[in-house]
């Protein structure tokens, strides 16, 4: 995919890159059909959920091992079928998951192509400490032709868009601000990168709108897509969801054919799935 002239948003590659401008390209693999599903899931870094997770003191729950519940979580995945996984906060092989990388372990066991990034910017502090260096986003996908390309928003904590495009799509994955100011300047430069696109589009995602569907309708309004839960159905906390903080968006060329938020309570957000295909220009 190419990017228009004049966008706001900055891109980077990590300092693990070999050089500006990089992406990652999988070859030899025959294009993906017509009907897709998707899965968005914020897992949490696989840490669990329920009244325990803030004893003995509050937040302690983001210390505990993982693998119990990562296996949960995957075999949850595998079930689902999905041809693409956007996964929000993942793991990347801190000592709290006994140094596995989530976004790997759960691609190699449902047989995907994993794509992640540390979801900080390039020059944050946040790269630097125990755990947090290795909290990220990914995509897993079962098309390993794909390719990978690496964004960064310009303000908040959590900076990074991940770009997925396919043969017939682009996918973007994100994990917006807690900050409200910060979350309005990142869904206007996300709404530049969509714009940009010369193919359809699907943003998916933790949006944070924690002031209300406003939020969401002004980025739908500035961006031109459709939100793919027409029901508005709440995805947190999964216990008893009543707030709509997880999205999938998706270009008007996007046929959206099923959509589902399964009841499980692996993680504090439900996932949400959904069936697609892009209809032909012709």
């Amino acid at each position: 995919m190419r990017i228009g002239k004049g966008l706001i948003l900055r891109t980077q590659v990590s300092a693990d890159a070999p050089g500006p401008g990089w992406y990652s390209v999988w070859k030899d693999s025959k294009p993906p059909p017509p009907h897709l599903r998707l899965l968005l899931y914020n897992i949490r870094y696989a840490t669990g959920t329920g009244p325990a997770f803030h004893l003995p003191l509050p937040g302690a729950g983001y210390l505990r091992n993982t693998s119990r519940n990562l296996s949960r979580i995957t075999e949850f995945i595998q079930a689902q079928a999905p041809d693409i996984v956007g996964l929000v906060e993942v793991d990347l092989g801190s000592r709290r998951a006994g140094k596995v990388n989530q976004a790997e372990s759960i691609g190699k066991a449902i047989g995907h192509s994993p794509h992640f990034q540390i979801k900080y910017g390039i020059e944050s502090l946040n790269r630097r400490l125990p755990i947090l260096n290795k909290q990220g986003n990914a995509f897993l996908t079962r098309y390993p032709d794909a390719v990978q390309r690496i964004h960064y928003f310009e303000l908040g904590v959590k900076r990074l868009i991940m770009e997925l495009e396919l043969d017939q799509v682009c996918l973007f994955l994100v994990h917006l601000s807690l900050k409200r100011s910060h979350r309005h300047i990142q869904m206007h430069h996300l709404a530049s990168l969509v714009k940009s696109s010369f193919k359809p589009v699907i943003v998916a995602g933790d949006f944070n709108t924690l002031w209300g569907d406003h939020e969401i309708e002004n980025f739908i309004s500035h961006s031109g897509l459709k939100n793919a839960n027409t029901g508005n159905l709440p995805s947190w906390p999964s216990n008893r969801p009543f707030r709509q903080l997880d999205f999938i968006l998706h270009s008007d060329a996007v046929e959206v054919t099923r959509f589902d938020i399964p009841r499980t309570t692996l993680s504090d957000h439900l996932p949400l799935v959904c069936d697609f295909q892009v209809r032909s220009a012709h």
